[in-house]
């Protein structure tokens, strides 16, 4: 048993897809509870595709994605906001815009950088094995920047999500604290999409923090059940990718489906059988 555990740890690049894993599924759902809470899953998907033509200029620069994808992420994320205050149209529909038109843009790009040698399977569904020991620092740093982002304006969030009137009128800039958010958001998201890919880092984001959301009776205890459930997923998630051969992605977002789907149940949300 000792050796089921720890014999895939021998190899360097399992460490460093464990740390990368772990951080990915501590800090999704951490910063999901906030979006699951305000009905905002669909901006993390948008975050999630509308960075690829900052990664496609890492690639071209021959960096890491870090690099273009982080300060990508927060622009793209800045403009989400800008565009549905400044032309009056609803949140979701400028989500939606800029979503399509990013990812557009990136996937013309990759196809138009002929010394580009990505595989679009990886960035769509994550390849955490693969990631570099530059990756791990850079993954440990933007996660020291989310903790100090969260722990700083904790308050302010907490209350603009409850009641935003409210947190207006007791003198919170609401509209600093949204654009805050969506920040701490795009760098979450940059550090998830190594592990889970573009299209996958939706799942590690939204869906512990919802079976969190249907565990915890408060919003701290859903933010550490949320880390608890997303972390479980990722290692056992990367346990399954070494010894089932399975993609680790796809991996970890069936096992944080999983344990919704075991919670829903639980709570008696999804019923076992019929109740006529």
């Amino acid at each position: 048993m000792i050796d089921l555990i720890l014999g895939p740890f021998q190899y360097g690049f399992m460490v460093r897809a464990l740390i990368v894993s772990v951080l990915v599924g501590v800090m999704c759902p951490i910063l999901g509870a906030y979006v699951v809470t305000r009905g905002r899953a669909f901006m993390g998907d948008a975050l999630a595709h509308s960075v690829l033509p900052g990664m496609v200029v890492a690639f071209l620069l021959g960096v890491s994605p870090f690099f273009a994808a982080v300060p990508a992420g927060i622009i793209i994320a800045l403009l989400m906001g800008t565009v549905s205050r400044r032309t009056g149209i609803s949140e979701d529909t400028s989500i939606g815009i800029v979503f399509a038109g990013m990812f557009a843009l990136g996937l013309v790009m990759l196809s138009r950088a002929s010394n580009v040698n990505v595989n679009i399977e990886d960035l769509l569904l994550g390849q955490v094995l693969g990631v570099t020991q530059t990756d791990v620092y850079v993954s440990l740093a933007l996660t020291a920047l989310v903790l100090a982002g969260l722990y700083a304006f904790h308050r302010q969030l907490v209350y603009t999500t409850f009641d935003q009137i409210g947190a207006s009128v007791v003198g919170i800039k609401t509209n600093l604290v949204e654009y805050i958010l969506l920040g701490l958001l795009a760098l979450v998201i940059v550090i998830g999409i190594q592990a889970a890919g573009i299209v996958l880092v939706m799942a590690m984001l939204i869906t512990p923090a919802a079976t969190a959301y249907l565990l915890a009776r408060r919003f701290v205890g859903m933010m550490v059940v949320g880390a608890l459930v997303g972390a479980a997923s990722a290692v056992v998630g990367l346990y399954l990718s070494f010894y089932a051969d399975l993609p680790s992605g796809p991996a970890m977002a069936l096992l944080a489906t999983l344990m919704f789907a075991i919670a829903a149940v639980a709570k008696g949300v999804i019923p076992l059988r019929s109740q006529a």
